[in-house]
C-alpha cells in the first residue's frame, strides 16, 4: 500500500525544519506543497520564503510572496515572509514597511514585534523639513554622526593603524 502525502503535511514538515535551522531541507517541502497546491498562498509564501533564502532567487520568491499577501492580505504571516525576503536581500526599510503592515493586523505577533525591534528606527532627520535624500541632510548626518560617535570605534581616524 502506497502513502501519499499531503500538502499540508509537506507544509508542515517544512515549518518544521525551517524552525529547526534547515532551510534547504525545509524549501523541498514548501515546494512540494506548493506544486500539490498551487492556489493556497500559504504554501506559495513559504516556497517564496525558501527559494530566496536558499536559491537567492529574488524576484521569483518577490512575486511569489507578492500575489500570496495580496490574495490572503489579512494574514500576518504572509507580510512577515515578505519582510523576510526584502530582508534577506538588504532592503531594510521595504521590510520594515511589511513588517509594520502586519503588526497593523496582528499587533501581538512576537516575532514579526522582535524583528521590527532587532530592525531599530531610524533618527529623525537633521533638518525636518528638507526630505531625508536630500545632500545637506545626508551631508550633515554623517557629520553629526562622526562627531558624536565615541572613541574606540571602527572608523575613528585616532583608532587607525594605517
Amino acid at each position: 500500500m502506497q502513502v501519499s502525502v499531503t500538502a499540508e503535511e509537506h507544509y508542515r514538515r517544512g515549518r518544521e525544519l525551517q524552525d529547526r535551522g534547515n532551510e534547504a531541507q525545509a524549501l523541498e517541502h514548501f515546494r512540494t506543497a506548493h506544486q500539490l497546491d498551487p492556489a493556497n498562498p500559504r504554501y506559495r509564501s513559504f516556497c517564496g520564503l525558501g527559494l530566496a533564502l536558499v536559491e537567492r532567487r529574488f524576484d521569483r520568491a518577490l512575486e511569489l510572496c507578492r500575489s500570496a499577501a495580496k490574495e490572503e492580505f489579512f494574514n500576518p504571516e504572509l507580510y512577515h515572509n515578505l519582510a523576510r525576503v526584502h530582508l534577506a536581500f538588504g532592503f531594510k526599510a521595504e521590510a520594515i514597511r511589511y513588517l509594520r503592515r502586519g503588526l497593523m493586523i496582528d499587533p501581538a505577533n512576537l516575532p514579526m514585534t522582535d524583528d521590527l525591534r532587532t530592525l531599530g528606527n531610524r533618527k529623525e532627520p537633521v533638518l525636518p523639513f528638507l526630505p531625508r535624500r536630500h545632500a545637506v541632510n545626508r551631508w550633515l548626518g554623517r557629520f553629526l554622526g562622526t562627531r558624536h560617535k565615541p572613541a574606540g570605534q571602527p572608523g575613528d581616524v585616532a583608532n587607525s593603524s594605517v
